[in-house]
C-alpha cells in the first residue's frame, strides 16, 4: 500500500471510528489495517490512536496528522481531476478568515451561497478581531481592513471603508450635532479600551493636515456591537468602521456627523499566500467574492 493510500485508510478509520470498518472500504481485515496503522506509527515515531476495547480516539499526534492529511489528499484529487479535463468539478477545503464582525454579517452569506454553488466544496470561516498568519496557520484566504503590512502577501482590493462619527437622532437632538472636530469637547463619547489612544480621535480637513481630539469617554468596550449598541441608545458619539453601521445610517437609527472630517478610506482585500499555487478551488472562490463582498453602498460612505 502506498503512502497516500495508507492516509486514506488512516482517514477511513478515523471516521469510522472502527479498524474493521476502515478496513472494509479498502478491502482490508481488521489485523490488516491494525498492522499498517501500526508501521505508520513506527515510521513516525509517534503514536495516533489510542485503542481501547470500546473505542478508538485520536492522539494529538494523529489529530494533526488527520486534519493535514485531508489538505493533502484534498489537493492531490483535485490536481488529478483538473489534469484529466475535470477543472469544472471544484472540490476540497477551503479555509477563510475574517474580522468578526465584518465576517458574521457579511462573510458567512457569501460562504453559504458559494457551497451552495459547488457541493464538493468544504469551507472553514475563523473570525478573529487579529491578523492571522496565513502560512502557520493554514489559512487559504483572509480578508483585510486596511493597508497590507506584509509585502509577500497577494492581494486583491474589494472595496473601501471609513472611521466614521455616528449618534442616535435623540442624542443629537438632546445634546446638539458638533459640527467641527473641536465640538467633541462638550460631548459624550462610547470608546474602545483595546484600541491605542482610544479616546484620541483623529480627524483631517481639505488641507489634509491631521488633528487628534481627545473625547470624553462616558462608556468603554471591547466591541464594535457594543459600541454600535450603546450609541443607538443615545448614550453617546461612536467612532466606527463604515460598513459596521450601514444598516443603521439607512435606516436612520444613527446619523453621520463630521463627515468633511473624516480620514481617507482604508482598502478592503483578500490576501492569500501566493498566486503561483494557488489552488482551483481557492481561485474560484476569489473571482466569486471580490464583486461581492461589499456591496456598492458601502464603498460610496
Amino acid at each position: 500500500m502506498d503512502r497516500l493510500d495508507e492516509l486514506r485508510l488512516f482517514l477511513a478509520i478515523v471516521d469510522t471510528g472502527s479498524f474493521a470498518a476502515g478496513g472494509r472500504q479498502f478491502a482490508r481485515s481488521p489485523s490488516s489495517a491494525t498492522r499498517i496503522v501500526s508501521e505508520m506509527e513506527q515510521r513516525l515515531g509517534s503514536r495516533l490512536l489510542q485503542r481501547t476495547t470500546r473505542k478508538l480516539s485520536l492522539t494529538d499526534s494523529g489529530a494533526r496528522l488527520a486534519e493535514h492529511a485531508r489538505h493533502l489528499l484534498a489537493d492531490y484529487d483535485e490536481a488529478i481531476n483538473y489534469a484529466v479535463g475535470d477543472a469544472g468539478t471544484l472540490r476540497g477545503h477551503i479555509r477563510l478568515s475574517a474580522p468578526m464582525l465584518f465576517g458574521s454579517r457579511h462573510m458567512a452569506p457569501l460562504v453559504h451561497e458559494f457551497v451552495d454553488a459547488h457541493p464538493n466544496i468544504t469551507l472553514r470561516l475563523s473570525l478573529e478581531d487579529r491578523p492571522v498568519d496565513l502560512v502557520d496557520e493554514r489559512i487559504d484566504v483572509a480578508l483585510r481592513i486596511g493597508h497590507l503590512k506584509n509585502s509577500s502577501l497577494m492581494s486583491k482590493r474589494v472595496g473601501h471603508v471609513r472611521r466614521v462619527v455616528v449618534a442616535s437622532p435623540d442624542y443629537l437632538r438632546n445634546q446638539g450635532t458638533p459640527r467641527k472636530p473641536e465640538d467633541l469637547v462638550r460631548h459624550r463619547a462610547v470608546s474602545f479600551i483595546n484600541q491605542a489612544n482610544a479616546a484620541a480621535w483623529t480627524f483631517q480637513g481639505k488641507d489634509m493636515k491631521q488633528q487628534k481630539i481627545k473625547v470624553s469617554s462616558h462608556v468603554e468596550v471591547n466591541r464594535a456591537e457594543a459600541a454600535i449598541g450603546l450609541a443607538r441608545e443615545g448614550i453617546g458619539l461612536a467612532r466606527i468602521l463604515s460598513y459596521q453601521v450601514a444598516g443603521e445610517l439607512k435606516e436612520g437609527s444613527l446619523v453621520r456627523v463630521l463627515g468633511a472630517y473624516e480620514l481617507s478610506p482604508v482598502p478592503v482585500q483578500l490576501v492569500y499566500p501566493s498566486a503561483r499555487l494557488l489552488a482551483p478551488r481557492v481561485r474560484a472562490f476569489l473571482d466569486f467574492a471580490a464583486g461581492r463582498i461589499l456591496p456598492m453602498e458601502f464603498n460610496r460612505l
